[in-house]
């Protein structure tokens, strides 16, 4: 007969071994965190939406710009964009196409109308500032899971809100950020804040959203988002406003002519 020391013994044993196989690393977590966030903000199929850009100096000096972003899903790879200035006049057609990939590089052309223009953004110039901003080329492509590894670094309130910080880091090696820490919500799995470290491992900058709205019952998108440069004191906000879905884009709507058509 087996002893109820050995039988407890046994139990033991069986408990241990279970939570050691659903004992979960900081890196799995850290990626199940990204791609539940990540499968949260699909079915939106395609959209349209106005937005005002504010720069900062460091000095508090500002300049504003309007435009309009078109986007379209993807399905099996990253999404289409494409962003048109409409003022100032001095930029005013002044364009991006963006094709974002799950896998390789992302595909980017910038128009040039004052220059009669279309410009291809090679992958070594993809951490340059878009048009002045204080946000990157590659801050503008969908941010696609496959991009990064993942890890968990802890969970805590940020502005009210329980969040998981994950760390991040990109996988292109063209990239300007070496990791970037991710404020994630824990009810809707928003994007609250990003900070951004450079290739020395400084802070660079940090990106804030807020003002949450829900659209399709689904698909959560921020009213604001702000870019702030650590080392320059400079700022740019995204001030968001009018978003429609499913308008009827297609993927003729996203190609180099209709970059060079935009007005």
């Amino acid at each position: 007969m087996i002893g109820k020391n050995n039988v407890l013994s046994l139990c033991l044993i069986c408990i241990v071994v279970a939570t050691m196989a659903s004992a979960e690393t900081a890196d799995e977590k850290g990626l199940a965190i990204a791609i539940e966030a990540d499968l949260r903000d699909q079915g939106w199929i395609d959209s349209m939406v106005e937005l005002q850009m504010i720069l900062r100096n460091a000095k508090g000096n500002e300049s504003k710009r309007q435009l309009r972003l078109r986007s379209l899903e993807v399905p099996d790879d990253g999404d289409k964009s494409l962003t048109i200035f409409d003022t100032p006049r001095d930029i005013k057609g002044t364009g991006l196409l963006t094709f974002s990939h799950k896998q390789g590089d992302d595909d980017q052309w910038l128009n040039l109308p004052a220059l009669k223009r279309v410009k291809r953004i090679a992958s070594k110039n993809k951490s340059g500032p878009f048009v002045g901003s204080e946000f990157a080329f590659e801050d503008l492509s969908s941010q696609e899971v496959e991009k990064y590894t993942y890890q968990w670094l802890r969970d805590e309130n940020y502005e009210g809100q329980a969040a998981y910080v994950i760390e991040r880091r990109p996988i292109d090696r063209n990239s300007g950020y070496t990791r970037q820490e991710v404020w994630i919500d824990k009810e809707h799995y928003r994007l609250l804040k990003v900070d951004y470290y450079d290739r020395k491992q400084s802070l660079l900058k940090t990106l804030k959203s807020s003002g949450f709205k829900l659209y399709l019952d689904k698909i959560w998108r921020p009213e604001k988002m702000s870019m702030y440069n650590h080392q320059t004191r400079k700022s740019t906000d995204l001030l968001w406003r009018e978003y429609r879905f499913n308008t009827g884009l297609t993927g003729k709507d996203f190609t180099r002519n209709s970059l060079q058509r935009a007005r």
